[in-house]
């Protein structure tokens, strides 16, 4: 039978080993994470701190 010492260390790699797989996947799903709103989000912004007019923002929205 497994004493306690050898399942806290089984325990301690099951974790370690989630921990490592669950960084990879982030770092692999980071390239496809949305951002097709980037220029909209810009444009916001800019009007915000009253770069722009929101005419001028209408025609760059395409709106």
């Amino acid at each position: 039978m497994m004493n306690m010492g050898m399942m806290l260390n089984m325990l301690f790699w099951i974790i370690i080993i989630g921990f490592v797989i669950y960084c990879m996947i982030l770092l692999i799903m980071k390239p496809f994470e949305n951002k097709s709103n980037h220029a909209l989000n810009i444009l916001k912004e800019r009007l915000a701190r009253g770069e722009l007019m929101q005419m001028n923002m209408k025609r760059k929205n395409g709106y």
